[in-house]
């Protein structure tokens, strides 16, 4: 069975910006997907533990595709740390990953409290990687999608003006450039593997 987890960012929720799309597109493609709904109170940093804990509802297994958004990117990281064995996938929009400017630099590094990563676990608990970032992104500066993509050894999927790829930036409801990604990675996925 096809998985796959659409993971918001601060103060986001399952409804908003191009998941619900996304969301469809996949389940007509035989993606059993899943957008939960994770703790994000305003102003106040929202804390990593109580995302795991909600996290612990849902599969993840070899089929299941990550997605990543903004701070979903960036817990998206975290859970490919802690998992024992690899997912299909992994795709990270604008996430943060502690290069400044970013706007909530304070509020994004209290949620786990630091930027540092386990790259190894990380690249070797996705069998493949995509990463998308702006250059009018207003919250997280675009050197962090450089970065990211360096340190997966991919080659970031650089879209201009599309601002933080959610709709209040003016991006649209919908993100065909993702969908289309995440239908090629199955064909490299299974080529490959």
């Amino acid at each position: 069975m096809k998985n796959a987890i659409i993971i918001h960012g601060t103060e986001g929720y399952p409804e908003e910006n191009w998941y619900p799309w996304l969301k469809k597109e996949l389940e007509q493609q035989g993606y059993k997907v899943s957008v939960p709904q994770f703790p994000t109170p305003p102003v106040v940093p929202a804390k990593i533990l109580e995302w795991f804990d909600v996290l612990e509802d849902y599969l993840i297994d070899q089929y299941t595709i990550l997605i990543g958004h903004s701070l979903g990117g960036m817990f998206t990281l975290r859970i490919l740390e802690k998992l024992e064995y690899p997912v299909k996938a992994a795709f990270l929009i604008a996430a943060p990953i502690g290069i400044k400017p970013i706007k909530y630099y304070d509020r994004d590094l209290a949620f786990r409290g630091d930027f540092d990563f386990d790259w190894n676990k990380i690249r070797k608990n996705a069998r493949h990687f995509v990463a998308f970032h702006s250059d009018n992104d207003p919250y997280v500066d675009l050197a962090n999608g450089q970065k990211l993509a360096e340190q997966l050894g991919v080659t970031l999927n650089f879209v201009p003006n599309c601002s933080h790829f959610n709709i209040a930036g003016g991006f649209t409801s919908e993100f065909p450039d993702l969908l289309e990604e995440i239908m090629q990675s199955e064909l490299t996925i299974d080529k490959n593997y």
